[in-house]
């Protein structure tokens, strides 16, 4: 019997949590759903994430309405991916942040996201009536840039391509905490489909440099202490190594897509098969290994129509 397409079949609601990983610092959390991140600062809040519609943003508004009644002065979105940031809407920040890369995929591809990403996972945009249309910065940067939170110094910066080519860090000194969006996942498989697995592992040992006592990943729970950090790191490039390797293989000897397929499922199935939106991201993450392998270097941009032949090539 064919899979149910993407999330689709996942209508299940989450269950929710909202951690403080240091200081004033927040993750929420939702069983593999995405995550968003909240630094209060001594005079404003600054979220990481904004969710895929208002609605669900309106959940992390009240968990932080739960702390601290300071005004939310600013949104950081690490990449452009329309579960991340059609919630902006919804905190009215005065500054939404991004990098010039991720901006740059806004406009090159982010309608198309918008309407892939729509037919992946209908339960995350109920509410989807309320988004007023793509999600725009206010300010972006290249390689770094500060943000003073009252006395509270926040780092943004691009330390690699990984999940995407515009992906942004957030990092936070003098708790030594770090946002990673979805270049660290934990217990959850990491979207490859717009990433870059040959740059990928660099952009993880640059996370690891920084030696965060705390990391709130893109997906699963919160990373508390080092152990745990340098674990979902590690974790997280094994399955970047585990579905590259075996596509590549595939690729060198000329081999066709579904021969990749089984050669990836093979290698990670094992050790991954109960990890979060594992089957989801499995055809993505392989049909973008071949690509790379094969000398793409930018991710060919995903469509609903192009997502469904894949799917079906695939996973059907």
């Amino acid at each position: 019997m064919a899979k149910a397409f993407a999330s689709q079949g996942d209508l299940s609601e989450k269950k929710t949590s909202f951690t403080e990983i240091g200081a004033g610092i927040y993750a929420f959390t939702a069983e593999g759903d995405p995550n968003t991140g909240v630094i209060i600062g001594d005079d404003s809040v600054m979220v990481i994430e904004a969710q895929a519609t208002p609605r669900l943003a309106r959940k992390v508004i009240d968990c932080i309405r739960s702390v601290t009644d300071k005004p939310i002065s600013h949104v950081v979105l690490t990449h452009y991916h329309a579960v991340r940031v059609l919630g902006a809407s919804a905190y009215a920040a005065r500054e939404i942040i991004m990098s010039d890369a991720a901006r740059g995929m806004v406009a090159e591809r982010g309608a198309e996201d918008w309407a892939s990403e729509f037919g992946r996972f209908p339960r995350l945009f109920q509410g989807h009536e309320e988004i007023p249309g793509l999600t725009w910065p206010t300010i972006t940067f290249s390689d770094a840039m500060t943000v003073y939170l009252g006395k509270r110094k926040v780092e943004i910066m691009h330390l690699g391509r990984a999940h995407t080519a515009g992906d942004a860090v957030v990092w936070v000194p003098d708790a030594e905490v770090m946002f990673t969006g979805d270049i660290v996942e934990y217990h959850s498989a990491c979207y490859c489909g717009d990433g870059h697995f040959n740059d990928w592992p660099e952009t993880l040992a640059n996370i690891a440099a920084f030696d965060p006592i705390a990391i709130a990943p893109g997906r699963g729970d919160a990373l508390m202490g080092r152990e745990m950090v340098a674990k979902a790191i590690a974790a997280t490039a094994d399955f970047i190594d585990s579905t590259y390797r075996p596509a590549a293989k595939v690729a060198a000897r000329g081999g066709s897509l579904k021969e990749a397929w089984d050669a990836v499922r093979a290698a990670c199935d094992p050790k991954f098969k109960d990890f979060a939106i594992y089957e989801h991201c499995l055809p993505f993450n392989v049909a973008r290994a071949f690509d790379e392998a094969r000398g793409i270097d930018t991710p060919r941009i995903w469509t609903a129509e192009r997502d469904r032949e894949m799917w079906a090539a695939l996973q059907g």
